[in-house]
């Protein structure tokens, strides 16, 4: 599986969207400053993913949600309480 995942800075309130084939670990990850986009604001917490069977699949709606802003304004439409 893969996972398109969605992450909330307990610090600052910041948002991070990335794309994994392992969610748990690359939470980890992001809580353990490996990743240079995120090491400022940990602690992080997942808040929404979807899950993917093709690598393909997943990496192109990651690619949807960032480069798109009307693919992040939707999960943000939807996603009101868990965004706030």
């Amino acid at each position: 599986m893969y996972y398109v995942y969605l992450l909330k800075s307990k610090a600052s309130g910041r948002h991070y969207l990335g794309c994994t084939k392992d969610l748990r670990k690359r939470l980890a990850e992001h809580n353990t400053r490996k990743n240079f986009s995120t090491k400022n604001g940990i602690p992080w917490e997942v808040r929404y993913y979807e899950a993917f069977y093709s690598k393909k699949d997943a990496f192109g709606r990651e690619k949807q949600l960032k480069k798109n802003k009307s693919g992040y304004r939707e999960l943000r439409k939807r996603l009101t309480e868990s965004l706030s």
